[in-house]
């Protein structure tokens, strides 16, 4: 059983057990949270699909901890020009882990 959730602007395919790292929540850890942006749930080989959520379905979830990625160097080079920009970017994001998809 598995379903497909929006969150932070994005979609994940998500089952039980699972351990997903969304955008930044602001969340204490051992918090409970629960996504209802439910697009699919998949039961045994039964899918619904929303229009454009799934009535009454819920995933829900424990927050396990929150952090800063590695950084991520951007550099961009125009050759000949003399023109060179370098930066840098952490995104923050918090660990879930799906502990329910109903």
């Amino acid at each position: 059983m598995y379903a497909i959730i929006k969150a932070s602007g994005q979609q994940f395919k998500v089952k039980e057990g699972d351990i997903v790292c969304f955008d930044n929540m602001d969340l204490e850890p051992k918090s409970q949270v629960e996504f209802k942006e439910v697009l699919m749930l998949d039961k045994e080989g039964e899918m619904t699909i929303g229009t454009p959520f799934v009535e009454g379905a819920v995933v829900k979830g424990e927050v396990i901890n929150e952090g800063r990625d590695k950084k991520v160097i951007i550099y961009k080079k125009r050759r000949r020009k003399d023109s060179k920009l370098k930066r840098g970017f952490r995104r923050d994001f918090t660990r879930v882990r799906i502990t329910s998809v109903a």
